[in-house]
């Protein structure tokens, strides 16, 4: 089906619902519109979008419906009244929470007659529909293949299986190791910072360092699917010092301390328990066994 006959609507338009829906638009897809506040479809009622005055009217035309609103209530808040027109129809939600949200969402859809895909975007709003994004879904397969082809418009997209929750569970495994990673960032600058170090001179050595980290990733990654911790590079005595050496030297210029908490905690226990010389990726069992 060409673009201009494919109609979508997106329920929620704040500055992500926004960007997705003029993606859609730009890429020449029936887009219809619906925002609590009216006046946030101006703009893209301009670029050649259909204004939805209800939820209803937005369901009732597009077989596609995207929803990107605050969290999952909201999601329901938005569709309680409108579950007769669900039925049928395809509901995507590119709304953030948890995977148990996203279980509960697919049941109460499927309830409706209504097929469910669950998405988590890994993009900002100046990134979607660029080489930058990309999507993960999860929930029903058949839904995904219907409508590929639209849902690459937006980012590219990733399957993840028949289980809603996968896509939420990725979301936050992924936010997880990012947090982690701008976390540290923020606290090496606040460190050189007591130097004279401006946080942009910081940049240019600290992104060559983590260029090694994710190599190193993969070589972490074969040692827990392996279970061998014996020959690693990085044992846990050795990090277990170059940690009490950050605290030290954090404590000493008044920068704040507890980030490395947690993590000297777990390599105390594989100290204590004679698991010193074992590569630092043995940390892995500790946190799935805490």
């Amino acid at each position: 089906m060409p673009n201009g006959q494919a109609q979508v609507s997106v329920l929620g338009l704040g500055r992500m619902g926004s960007a997705l829906a003029d993606a859609l638009i730009s890429a020449g897809y029936r887009t219809t519109v619906w925002n609590r506040t009216p006046a946030r479809a101006d703009d893209l009622v301009g670029k050649g979008a259909v204004r939805a005055s209800t939820v209803r009217d937005a369901v009732q035309v597009s077989p596609l419906v995207i929803v990107c609103v605050d969290d999952y209530a909201a999601v329901r808040q938005v569709l309680d009244a409108n579950v007769s027109d669900l039925a049928g129809r395809t509901l995507v939600n590119l709304t953030t929470g948890t995977p148990e949200d996203a279980q509960a969402m697919a049941a109460w859809t499927s309830d409706q007659g209504a097929r469910y895909l669950d998405g988590a975007m890994m993009a900002v709003p100046q990134t979607v529909a660029t080489p930058d994004a990309f999507f993960l879904y999860s929930g029903a397969e058949d839904a995904f293949d219907a409508h590929r082809q639209l849902l690459e418009t937006l980012a590219t997209s990733h399957y993840l299986g028949a289980d809603a929750a996968v896509a939420e569970l990725w979301d936050l495994a992924l936010l997880d190791s990012g947090y982690a990673t701008l976390t540290g960032f923020l606290h090496g600058a606040a460190l050189l910072n007591t130097a004279n170090v401006s946080p942009p001179g910081f940049v240019p050595l600290v992104t060559r360092w983590l260029h090694g980290m994710i190599t190193f990733m993969s070589e972490l990654a074969e040692e827990i699917a392996s279970g061998d911790y014996s020959t690693g590079v990085s044992p846990v005595a050795m990090n277990r010092v170059a940690v009490s050496n950050l605290a030290h030297a954090s404590r000493a210029r008044g920068i704040d301390t507890d980030l490395h908490g947690p993590l000297r905690a777990l390599l105390d226990r594989q100290v204590a328990d004679g698991q010193g010389a074992e590569s630092f990726a043995s940390l892995f069992e500790l946190m799935r066994h805490p």
